[in-house]
């Protein structure tokens, strides 16, 4: 396959950046989208020309770090798919792809693709855990938990975290990522303690690093790669509006 990328290139967040185009031939469809970016950066390498910085760990669709924007949509043109699980064969010979990072206030751009995320590390830290000391683990199946509990939270709980329902809501909201994070607990018998406080500090931590409302227009569930569903962001909604009217916080 012979490619025409145009990618985004910003030297630092205080540079102004811009979209490069880069030609590439030779491309096997059955690359990831990554390996066909680590064959740009060899070719950039042997010019004496600065590589891409893009983020990228597992390569399994397991850590939500390939966070790149492809053609207008996060992650590219599949759903259900992280950036790393997309393969070139879901483009044609000749195509020209556009290539960007994620654009949301709370997630400024470091580098070219790389966007600092931190802002989910800051969400999660408000009350996205469970902080009581219970001893010892217990012994499977001890603790009872009906199954559409427990199936609901576990579905909950794939989100990775990659930040795509931000860059594909036109407000730039974290109510998806956030909500599937105070489902999983908020279904299960370890997350009742501090039920109430998690859903009020992490809301409160989301709106505090800049993100936007939810207009519940459904492109985060529709661009989210572990299609986490806007069930959640109904039922953090509930959470937090019982939290704060059955709250002692002034």
């Amino acid at each position: 396959m012979s490619l025409t990328l145009k990618v985004w290139r910003q030297k630092n967040k205080d540079s102004e950046g811009s979209l490069e185009t880069y030609a590439l031939e030779g491309i096997s469809p059955d690359m990831s989208f990554l390996e066909m970016f680590d064959i740009l950066n060899e070719q950039l390498i042997h010019d004496n020309k600065e590589p891409i910085a893009f983020d990228h760990d597992c390569r399994e669709g397991i850590c939500g770090s390939c966070s790149m924007h492809i053609n207008g949509r996060p992650h590219g043109p599949l759903t259900g798919v992280a950036t790393c699980q997309l393969h070139m064969r879901s483009f044609s010979d000749g195509d020209t792809i556009v290539v960007e990072p994620w654009r949301a206030v709370a997630f400024p751009v470091m580098k070219d693709l790389v966007v600092d995320r931190s802002s989910f590390d800051r969400i999660i830290s408000a009350g996205g855990f469970v902080s009581i000391n219970t001893g010892n683990a217990q012994d499977a199946n001890s603790m009872p938990i009906a199954k559409e509990n427990a199936d609901e939270a576990f579905m909950a709980a794939a989100c990775i975290g990659c930040g795509a329902c931000v860059a594909a809501c036109k407000n730039a909201s974290a109510m998806l990522f956030t909500s599937a994070k105070i489902s999983q607990l908020a279904l299960l018998p370890q997350g009742q303690a501090e039920r109430k406080l998690r859903a009020e500090k992490m809301v409160a931590q989301m709106d505090s690093e800049g993100f936007g409302a939810c207009t519940n227009t459904g492109a985060c569930s529709a661009e989210c790669p572990k299609e986490i569903s806007m069930e959640n962001i109904a039922r953090m909604n509930r959470e937090y509006l019982g939290a704060k009217l059955t709250s002692s916080r002034v």
